[in-house]
Order: C-alpha cells, then sequence, then structure tokens
C-alpha cells in the first residue's frame, strides 16, 4: 500500500454516513482488530469503520515498529470486509496525534457523523492522551470492554471526569448522532488478543500457526 495524498488518504464517504474510527499501531493487526470492527458496526449501527494506521504511537516505544506499508497491506487482508478501510492518513498529514487527525477530519469531512472507537485498555489511560478532552469534544466516544480492564478503566480519571456525559449502552445505536462529548461502554465482545501477544521479543511477528 503506497502512501497517498492527504485527499486520497480519506476512505470513501458520503453526507450523513455514521463512520468509526479506530486508531492504532496494528503491529500487526489481529482477528481483534476485525471482531471489533464488526461489533461496533452492529451496536453502534455505523456505515463503515476506518482504521487509522499511525506512523508511531506517541506513548510507546516504537523502535520495533514494522514499516507503515508492511502493516498497512497485513490489515488489508485481516480486515477482509467492504465496510472496513485502511488508511495512513496520519503518515500522510505528518501528525501522531490522535486530537490533530480527528480535527484534520472533522475540517475536511465535516458532513460525517464519526465515532471514535477504543478498547477498555485505552481508555483506562486516556487522561494521558495529548489533549484528550478536547477528543472528547470533537467527537463521540465507543469504548469496547476488554476484560480485565473493566474495572481499572471505568474507575481512571477520563472516565471520572466524562461520567455525566456517559449513555446507556442501550442507546449505543444513537451515539453518533449525538453532540459531544458522548460516550457508551459496550460489553459482550469476547476475544481477548492483542498486538503485544503476537509479537517476538525481537519485535518480529509470530508466524500463523
Amino acid at each position: 500500500m503506497r502512501l497517498q495524498s492527504a485527499a486520497q488518504a480519506i476512505p470513501f464517504h458520503a453526507n450523513g454516513m455514521r463512520i468509526g474510527l479506530l486508531g492504532g499501531s496494528f503491529n500487526p493487526p489481529h482477528a481483534a482488530h476485525r471482531a471489533i470492527s464488526l461489533f461496533a458496526l452492529k451496536r453502534l449501527k455505523l456505515d463503515r469503520v476506518w482504521w487509522l494506521l499511525t506512523p508511531g504511537n506517541p506513548l510507546k516505544d516504537n523502535g520495533r515498529l514494522h514499516g507503515l506499508a508492511e502493516r498497512a497491506d497485513a490489515a488489508l487482508k485481516i480486515a477482509d470486509d467492504p465496510r472496513i478501510d485502511v488508511s495512513c492518513l496520519e503518515a500522510v498529514i505528518g501528525v501522531r496525534y490522535t486530537v490533530d487527525t480527528i480535527i484534520h477530519l472533522r475540517r475536511r469531512v465535516s458532513g460525517v457523523h464519526f465515532v471514535w472507537i477504543m478498547g477498555a485498555d485505552n481508555l483506562a489511560q486516556f487522561h494521558r492522551w495529548q489533549n484528550w478532552r478536547r477528543i472528547a469534544a470533537e467527537v463521540p466516544i465507543a469504548v469496547i470492554d476488554r476484560p480485565p480492564e473493566s474495572f481499572r478503566a471505568l474507575a481512571a480519571p477520563a472516565a471520572q471526569a466524562l461520567a455525566r456525559y456517559r449513555l446507556p449502552a442501550n442507546q449505543a445505536a444513537q451515539l453518533a448522532d449525538q453532540r459531544a462529548p458522548a460516550w457508551v461502554f459496550l460489553t459482550g465482545l469476547k476475544l481477548n488478543m492483542s498486538s503485544t501477544g503476537l509479537r517476538n521479543p525481537d519485535g518480529s511477528w509470530k508466524a500463523k500457526k
């Protein structure tokens, strides 16, 4: 997958669409990324999910991060669904922080209803993200439970600060239409897999069995 222009790096969309944004290193991409996306498509009534591959996570050691093109090609194979798009937008526009990506998309694709999708493990450290309050003010957020992270995530500073904006899980289908800040915590996805567990100590990806 070759890097494109900023316009080309924004996947297909149309005014009024409900699109989930799943950001990450995807090092490597795996079945849980796909499962989370399909789960979000169903529970949030989304039209599409965009996988936004980061050039490098500011909160992680990127010394063993595989090349962006390699990760993008692997993500396309794992996604295997016409409703899931893979994008290297952050590398194209030269940003590494989620807040900058979201601001860019909100300006360029103003007619789309975006939802940021994250796992409960990310909610637990969301207060460490660059300008996290601005992120919460820009787009609704869907948090997908990842046991055993549930309690730690919901007790974390960001979850406590945003508690009054939390929607009941049975209103998840309305999240994309809500004015931010708004978020929902979704349980029911039983798939415990991480990119960390799929890497060897030297950073190489484990061979598929």
